[in-house]
């Protein structure tokens, strides 16, 4: 059931004295764009008669056929609250349209859509929650970005050595404001890294919050002087940020799917079918849980990220699957690899499309791996069967340019588009020449 009509739009800008209204999407890399009008073309926004030239977005289309609409999802029509308080700015996600009025095959939140769609018909509803990791660094004189922090501040610390308490104040205070109900927030491992943590919903809403929560983080750091940064390794020699992404099915009328009190560790068939379908996938969707050649260094050992393709029942978090201690209607599985660099809808995409195919095809989940994987030799994690991640960017790349149900879940547009500007990225970065390179090699060659 919908949350708004057009009526109540119209009555809600009228009310809050609305001027400004952005028209939000995002292109295929995750890149939150926007069309901004005034409140005076507002019903030509919700008749989904709003243009935009399509060829303009990276990985969209060509310019002989650039003509896109914006369709307005009513229901996540939100007010800014750190903007002007007269005149205000509001926000509504849209889908993205062709001028022969079907969707776009290279819209994200198109294809987040089609699998969840997929799975209300297999009798699934599909949850999911983030916790997602940023760093607050200081700016320089003439207010661009450093990597610098003047604070310390470890896991959970408080203030006055979390000197962002404040800072963190206020993003929840206003994502509250938004709608957004905040689970728990609190300073992370390293100097200047932070986490907040919002409640689980279904899918698409999910991937909605993920692109505001980014927006807003960034918005306020930067009111308070601060650059909030979703750079997966921003700084070298500390734990680079992470987006885990918690995980379950209910069925239509909203019962856990994942839970089963017969079962000794209460998972469900379909739960453990699930997660089997991921370990089997996660490979070649690496690139989207870490789409970045800088997400590669965040996964490596010694820095709590996971790189073993296993799975664990208790408290370990070494593998890349964790199942968290809750059950009843709060069990789950937690992915702990992606970064908040992700596109969200993509992400979300591949890890449902994953599971779906696990429970499609009664896959087996290996045994549980309940010892801390990073301690054991190389012989140990052999004799185990367990594989590793991707170790690079190129790695991931090559993983996913073979992967026939990749390009089934993306559709030939993105996988193609994405394919090549990934290949593209990579050919830049091995063409550079790095500080470590040359401190290390210029004086002894």
């Amino acid at each position: 059931m919908s949350k708004y009509s057009k009526e109540d739009i119209f009555r809600i800008v009228e009310e809050e004295d609305v001027e400004f209204i952005r028209l939000q999407f995002t292109d295929i890399f995750g890149m939150l764009k926007n069309v901004a009008i005034t409140s005076s073309q507002l019903e030509k926004a919700l008749d989904n008669r709003c243009m935009f030239d399509g060829s303009a977005i990276e990985g969209f289309v060509r310019i002989e056929e650039s003509d896109m609409y914006l369709y307005p999802d009513l229901d996540t029509f939100e007010i800014f609250p750190w903007r002007p308080q007269q005149g205000k700015v509001a926000r509504m996600m849209c889908d993205v349209y062709r001028p022969d009025r079907t969707p776009f095959e290279g819209d994200p939140r198109y294809i987040l859509k089609k699998v969840l769609k997929e799975a209300r018909e297999m009798g699934f509803i599909f949850y999911a929650g983030p916790e997602c990791e940023f760093f607050l660094f200081d700016m320089d004189g003439e207010g661009r970005p450093t990597t610098n922090t003047h604070e310390m501040a470890g896991y959970f610390d408080v203030a006055p050595i979390d000197q962002a308490e404040n800072v963190r104040r206020d993003i929840i205070l206003n994502l509250e404001d938004m709608g957004f109900n905040i689970e728990a927030s609190h300073h992370e491992m390293s100097p200047g890294q932070h986490e907040i943590d919002f409640e689980y919903a279904r899918g698409l809403i999910t991937a909605d919050n993920i692109m505001t929560f980014k927006m807003a983080v960034k918005s306020i750091a930067k009111r308070h002087g601060l650059h909030a940064t979703f750079m997966p390794k921003p700084k070298a020699g500390v734990n680079g940020s992470g987006m885990h992404l918690n995980m379950s099915l209910s069925d239509l009328t909203g019962k856990n799917l994942f839970e089963d009190t017969t079962d000794g560790l209460g998972l469900s068939t379909i739960a453990y079918e699930f997660m089997a379908g991921i370990l089997y996938h996660m490979k070649e969707m690496t690139i989207l849980t870490n789409p970045l050649v800088n997400s590669y260094k965040r996964l490596v050992p010694g820095y709590d990220a996971p790189i073993y393709i296993a799975w664990s029942a208790k408290a370990n978090r070494s593998p890349l699957i964790r199942i968290p201690s809750s059950r009843g209607e709060s069990t789950r599985i937690e992915l702990r690899c992606p970064d908040s660099a992700v596109n969200p809808y993509l992400a979300l995409a591949a890890c449902l499309a994953a599971g779906l195919d696990g429970i499609k095809k009664s896959m087996k989940s290996p045994e549980s791996v309940d010892k801390n994987i990073f301690a054991m030799t190389a012989e140990e994690v052999k004799a185990l069967g367990i594989q590793q991640l991707p170790e690079t960017l190129g790695e991931a790349i090559d993983e996913f340019r073979d992967s026939e149900f990749m390009k089934a879940v993306l559709g030939e547009h993105i996988f193609t588009k994405y394919l090549e500007a990934k290949e593209a990225e990579w050919r830049m970065f091995r063409a550079q020449v790095t500080d470590w390179e040359v401190e290390e090699y210029l004086y002894k060659y």
